[in-house]
């Protein structure tokens, strides 16, 4: 059984270009991580919805790239048995920040928050720890993210 992407834009935000390859990347990556019957939402919005995002639910006043939301709600439909892992917030403003302080492309740069975001929707953390440019990580998730990374270099989402 495939996994249930469903993939939106904030309101009032223009939909970027690229927005369709989302959900086979999704797909590729989540398969990666052996989801199977799953469902994920994915929203990319601003920085200022994600900063008010962050402050409800970590109590963060500051914007960020990426959120995950674990759900783990289960259903049953004519399809199957399906389970709600969660929901992944990035912000399209801070995607490009990003992509310069890492020195990669933009598409590097959202598979990077995709996979992270589906890590910690899989029960993963990382702690006090954060990826930095020049510096190889050293606790399991994102050592995974980045192996995972790795496997998916060759993927395209932004063109």
């Amino acid at each position: 059984m495939a996994n249930r992407i469903f993939v939106s834009v904030q309101e009032g935000i223009r939909e970027p270009e690229w927005l369709d390859a989302v959900q086979g990347f999704i797909q590729t990556a989540a398969g990666a991580l052996n989801f199977d019957g799953e469902e994920i939402s994915v929203l990319f919005c601003n920085d200022e919805y994600m900063q008010e995002l962050n402050k409800a639910y970590r109590n963060i006043d500051t914007p960020t790239d990426v959120l995950s939301f674990e759900n783990d709600e289960e259903y049953e439909d004519e399809e199957g048995k399906w389970k709600c892992v969660g929901d992944i917030a990035i912000s399209l403003d801070t995607l490009p920040v990003n992509a310069e302080y890492f020195n990669e492309d933009t598409n590097a740069e959202l598979k990077r928050l995709l996979v992270h975001g589906l890590l910690h929707l899989n029960g993963m953390d990382h702690g006090e720890e954060h990826i930095q440019a020049g510096v190889a990580p050293e606790c399991e998730m994102l050592v995974l993210q980045e192996n995972i990374l790795e496997k998916l270099k060759d993927e395209i989402i932004i063109k």
